[in-house]
């Protein structure tokens, strides 16, 4: 970073739905700002009129930010000061503004992050989770097939679990869920710090039926979604281990069918299994027996 610059960009979080929840730096940067980009020029416009703030405003899309970052960090190179706000919440969780930042970095260029809301961290602490750490999918996969395999390759995480969702793919998505952790606690974020916030809790299963139901309703779902799945619980941990031993086991007796000596099954145990070497050495011997 160049410290010679006068010029930055400054990411400006917005509310996520209560425009009292701007910060007050947040309004300082707009309206110190020579020029503010948007991820949608009509969402940033009402805000800046709300607040009374009038500046050059220009649409700075997941579309355009490729062709156009270059322009905006020779802008700030000049010593133009640039604020960039997303539709709502905290630039670069989940949308553009992102590579905005990687590209004042690679231009070396300053780039001042203001702190604000974020439904991803709103959601996990409503959602009412009490373990101590979250993984941040950003939006929950469309395609079934992509979905079961996030969750597949997130079930053994220790970590609540939280996804940006339409309401229009919400049942869907509990399905999914369902169908890969019907025993796991989750939460339907639904329009958080609005007047008509909701958080439903329960599991996957029994949160189908509930929006399943509200979706052949006259309106359906609507509004602004985070889905909060919470961590693996004790029985679930204990049920995941047996399942693997179970399958080690009848890989051992597999691999010693197929004339193996026992430390060579002991060794394609432990690779294949991530097993400790005695565990995988004694399946091996019970294998040969």
């Amino acid at each position: 970073m160049n410290a010679s610059i006068a010029g930055k960009l400054i990411i400006v979080p917005t509310p996520i739905g209560n425009l009292g929840d701007m910060t007050l730096r947040s309004l300082e940067a707009l309206r110190t700002a020579d020029m503010v980009c948007a991820e949608d020029t009509r969402v940033t416009g009402k805000l800046l009129a709300h607040f009374d703030i009038r500046k050059p405003l220009e649409r700075l899309d997941e579309a355009m930010i490729g062709a156009k970052a270059a322009s905006v960090m020779e802008r700030v190179a000049a010593g133009e000061v640039v604020a960039y706000c997303s539709d709502a919440g905290m630039p670069g969780v989940s949308d553009p503004g992102l590579r905005l930042v990687a590209a004042a970095h690679e231009a070396g260029v300053p780039a001042e992050v203001l702190p604000g809301a974020s439904a991803a961290a709103c959601a996990y602490v409503a959602s009412g989770t009490v373990c101590p750490r979250f993984y941040f999918g950003g939006f929950f996969p469309r395609k079934a097939g992509e979905q079961r395999t996030v969750l597949e390759d997130l079930r053994g995480l220790d970590a609540a679990l939280v996804f940006y969702e339409s309401p229009n793919r919400l049942v869907t998505a509990l399905a999914a869920i369902a169908e890969v952790l019907p025993w796991r606690e989750v939460a339907v974020c639904r329009e958080l710090t609005k007047l008509h916030e909701e958080v439903a809790r329960g599991t996957a299963v029994e949160l189908r039926a509930l929006f399943g139901a509200r979706a052949e309703e006259p309106g359906g779902i609507r509004g602004e979604i985070a889905l909060v799945i919470d961590a693996p619980g004790e029985d679930e941990t204990a049920a995941d281990a047996a399942e693997a031993a179970a399958s080690a086991e009848a890989r051992a007796v597999e691999l010693a069918a197929e004339g193996l000596r026992t430390k060579e099954v002991a060794r394609r145990l432990a690779a294949e299994f991530g097993i400790a070497r005695n565990d995988a050495y004694e399946l091996a011997m019970a294998a040969a027996r």
